[in-house]
């Protein structure tokens, strides 16, 4: 390793190395540098293949990617763009230091936007098209702690008012027009595109919604354009795993539509990024590494000239040595601090700035804040085609904001700022606010007559129009198929037995036969779909390949082969749940974003949904995503045999608690067909801004016809399946309750306690706890504010109102997903509920139901023992039930066994 190291770092024969570096010159100036690169790769082939395997370097100096001489020049007014971008500073400053004077401590950022404010104001006024007859529009991932600087852009541009901005995490009193603290399309539905403050999401759902472009293109489903996405995160954010976990696939699909801009500004929340490297290094190592083209924008103009002077290459050697931790000590101490620590290093690194004063060395800037810098980026980033391209652009924490927090480690959480410093930071942009006016911080408007907002306006018009802007609705809706064209699954199954899974593929098959919605059909797994029996469209339809399939697969010979294309519909993401979900995502909000709609099915194991990819779940909902997600093999005790950590009793839980999101356990195929056309007429041809949650098992067992009537019910949530019949006189009645596979126990539970104890029981299928229970609660709450009108009766109350007996639930999840409907029993009605609470296990279904005391046995003893407590039933008829059914009285609580 020594000699490898001798090699690499020591110049053995100076004059040969000047050679070869004279004649790579000649090259370059003869030929140009793609000619002089093709060399360079044939020579470290060569040396590769006698066995010089030396470690390949995937960064390049700390400098500029693009020499300033190779720069391309904006074509704007740089005096008006720096005035207009001093004027966003300031407001954005004035409504985050305004709404902390306020009480209540609302919170805000200031020093996110301030280093990032060039990066944003290059794009609106250069490069971001916003959707119109000529253009589809870009879609902008803004990074959400900049959301000020967004809104102090559209107060100058007119789209908000002074009251408006003062309402600035102010939403519940804002009634409608409050200003959400971060992107939320939820709250803001007609301004913010995508959620982006949760970090990393942003990153992965650009990357996923690039792919999904390309896919609607390749499928003849929106024309080829040269729209893009651009990513914007912090340097600190690439350490969630979401933010590079996907960069893998943006690189291998040569997503050209995708730029990502990663504001450096060295710091996290509380400190450097990479006190002890350079965080700008490493990310160009993995970018390259992933495939992507990475532009540095690390030094500002006003270094050109000492770079150029820099004959020794010492000042390139001392960018190298100078870690992230240092460079932010420089920043936050001035330029003699500088001038002592950094240039004075060297005697030929001090000798170049010998004859500069103090004030301009601290005025060298950097890249990000070099608006000539920037555009030369973007423009070579909009330019480059078969690859993504990273733009790393290095800027100051806090810039502006002087010894209130400018590459301050406590920059991040500065949300007040004392009147000197808001004083300093006027006089520093040159706000024309007085002295008197300052306690105030008040907003500044030139007018809108002024020659900074014509220009504004001017800019984006060319550009299309106003940013950002978001489309509720989509210009064309799709017809849901009539429930008959679902009479595969409506009707029983006879003796033939299917999984809730396999009528889930023959829905889907069924819908895509449809002419107008088929197309519109998204399959998406991460990877099991065999799993989950969907080979089937592997032929019929084809997994989607942006290059088509370059290989004959193994299984080529067999009727369901492994079929790609790059018109597949299938979206198989690889084993990456995230990946999935973000997929998901593009194609859920694609009516949104592409003005087409699209219904996505992301199927998967439950236990990896909303418990694995719950963020993204809950940015789905801000986003007002449609589509369906299909919790496969769903329950505690369904997936026998996988244990612990696949066996989920809980995702129900979870999808219930996202107030958009409409959740359903069904028991058998027609439920499931009725809640997949009531669903797709909702979302596709009604365009409610819901998506579902469907669990379905892979159990088999026969399924009955639909019962007339049903749909309504299945659709509540809730509906009688077997009612046992007129009560004979001082007959003891239960009502019996389940969902998913456990309903199937509870209605052998039934013929158990009729035949062992003549007890009768009406039967009720539960497909949804969760709609039953959203019910109920706005029930209750419409009427303790309406204490004189006519009270409403909840949904399960008018059910089971003239009903006899205990009602016992039972769920194949946790006691709370049953128990959530406790609050509406109709008064005196005892209510017991048995669910799967503990950890799950590997073994048979029958011993995992009895282990979690759920199976058809523990009903019917529950069902036996509230008889017992309303007097209906003796304690001998209890004790009966746990002998004859072998029920351990002693056995630990599954709950902590």
């Amino acid at each position: 390793m020594d000699q490898i190291d001798d090699v690499l770092n020591q110049d053995l024969d100076p004059t040969e190395t000047r050679e070869w570096v004279e004649s790579l010159n000649a090259v370059i100036n003869h030929d140009g540098t793609e000619r002089a690169h093709y060399l360079l790769e044939k020579m470290v082939d060569s040396t590769r293949r006698a066995g010089g395997y030396l470690p390949f370097d995937p960064t390049t100096e700390y400098v500029n990617t693009i020499p300033s001489h190779m720069e391309a020049r904006s074509p704007g007014d740089a005096a008006i763009e720096w005035r207009i971008r001093s004027l966003i500073r300031w407001n954005a400053l004035a409504t985050v230091v305004r709404a902390n004077r306020k009480p209540g401590d609302l919170g805000g950022h200031i020093s996110s936007f301030a280093s990032s404010a060039t990066l944003y104001d290059v794009g609106f006024n250069h490069f971001w098209r916003a959707p119109s007859e000529d253009h589809p529009g870009d879609l902008i991932f803004h990074q959400g702690h900049s959301a000020p600087g967004v809104y102090a852009r559209s107060f100058l541009e007119g789209r908000l008012g002074e009251d408006q901005m003062d309402l600035f995490r102010m939403e519940v009193a804002g009634k409608g027009k409050g200003l959400s603290s971060y992107p939320h399309p939820y709250l803001m539905p007609d301004y913010w595109q995508v959620p982006t403050v949760s970090m990393g999401l942003g990153p992965i759902q650009a990357i996923y919604q690039a792919q999904f472009w390309k896919y609607l293109e390749h499928r003849g489903l929106i024309p080829k354009s040269d729209r893009k996405i651009w990513c914007f995160m912090g340097d600190g954010e690439s350490d969630e795993p979401e933010s590079l976990g996907a960069i893998a696939l943006a690189g291998r699909e040569g997503l050209d539509n995708l730029i990502f801009v990663i504001n450096c500004n060295l710091q996290r929340l509380d400190g450097p990024v990479r006190g002890n490297g350079k965080i700008i290094q490493e990310l160009e190592g993995v970018f390259r590494g992933a495939g992507w083209n990475a532009i540095k924008v690390v030094w500002g103009s006003y270094w050109d000239p000492l770079l150029a002077r820099d004959t020794t290459g010492k000042l390139r050697q001392l960018m190298m040595e100078t870690v992230d931790g240092e460079y932010q000590a420089c920043k936050a101490f001035g330029g003699a601090y500088t001038r002592e620590k950094f240039f004075g290093k060297y005697p030929e690194t001090a000798a170049l700035v010998a004859n500069m004063s103090d004030d301009d060395i601290w005025r060298l800037n950097r890249g990000g804040h070099d608006p000539h810098k920037v555009y030369a980026a973007y423009h070579a980033a909009v330019n480059t085609k078969g690859m993504p391209t990273v733009i790393l652009a290095k800027t100051v924490k806090g810039y502006g904001m002087g010894a209130a927090g400018e590459s301050q480690n406590p920059a991040h959480n500065q949300k007040k700022m004392d009147t000197d410093a808001i004083r300093a930071f006027r006089d520093r942009f040159n706000i024309p606010v007085p002295d008197d006016k300052l306690d105030e911080v008040p907003y500044y408007h030139p007018g809108k007559d002024s020659e900074e907002v014509q220009y504004m306006l001017e800019r984006r018009r060319a550009l299309g129009g106003a940013l950002p802007q978001r489309r509720r609705k989509a210009d064309k809706s799709f017809s849901a198929p009539a429930l008959e064209a679902f009479e595969q699954i409506t009707k029983g199954t006879g003796d033939r037995e299917i999984s809730t899974t396999m009528a889930l593929v023959r829905g889907m098959n069924l819908m895509l036969r449809d002419k107008e919605l088929g197309p519109r059909i998204v399959p998406i797994v991460a990877d099991e779909a065999r799993t989950f029996g969907m080979e089937g469209m592997f032929r019929q339809i084809g997994i989607y390949a942006p290059f088509g399939q370059k290989y004959r697969p193994q299984d080529a010979d067999q009727l369901l082969y492994y079929r790609e294309d790059q018109k597949g519909q299938v979206l198989q993401e690889g084993i990456s749940e995230a990946g999935g979900m973000s997929a998901w995502l593009a194609a859920a909000t694609s009516y949104s974003i592409s003005n087409t709609p699209m219904l996505p099915f992301f199927i998967y194991y439950s236990m990896f949904g909303f418990q694995r990819i719950g963020d993204l779940c809950w940015a789905a909902g801000d986003m007002r995503a449609r589509g369906f997600l299909i919790g496969g093999t769903s329950g505690r005790t369904t997936l026998n045999g996988e244990g612990l950590q696949h066996e989920d009793g809980h995702s129900h839980l979870l999808s219930g608690a996202i107030p958009n999101v409409i959740s359903y356990d069904p028991t058998f195929s027609y439920e499931l067909a009725v809640i997949l056309q009531d669903g797709t007429r909702r979302m596709m041809q009604e365009q409610e801004d819901v998506y579902y949650y469907l669990t379905v098992m892979n159990e088999n067992y026969a399924h009955p016809d639909m019962p007339k009537g049903s749909e309504e019910g299945i659709i509540k949530g809730m509906y009688l399946f077997k009612d046992a019949g007129k009560a004979k006189k001082n007959e003891p009645r239960v009502q019996l309750l389940g969902s998913g596979t456990i309903l199937r126990e509870v209605i052998a539970a039934a013929e158990l306690l009729e035949k062992d104890f003549g007890v009768s029981a009406d039967i009720w299928s539960v497909p949804s706890f969760s709609e039953v229970r959203r019910e109920g609660f706005d029930a209750e709450r419409w009427n303790r504010l309406h204490p004189e009108a006519e009270q409403r009766v909840p949904y399960i109350t008018g059910l089971l109102a003239d009903r006899q007996g205990p009602a016992i639930a039972a769920t194949d999840y946790v006691r709370e997903f049953a128990d959530q409907v406790r609050a509406f029993m109709p008064d005196g009605m005892r209510y017991t509920v048995l669910g799967t609470d503990g950890y799950g296990r590997s073994d048979t279904r029958a011993n995992l139901r009895s282990h979690f005391e759920v199976d058809r046995y523990w009903i019917a003893h529950a069902a036996l023992a509230a008889l017992a407590k309303d007097g209906k039933v003796n304690a001998k008829d209890v004790s009966r039930a746990i002998k004859e059914y072998k029920l351990d009285q002693d056995k630990p609580n599954p709950l902590y066994a």
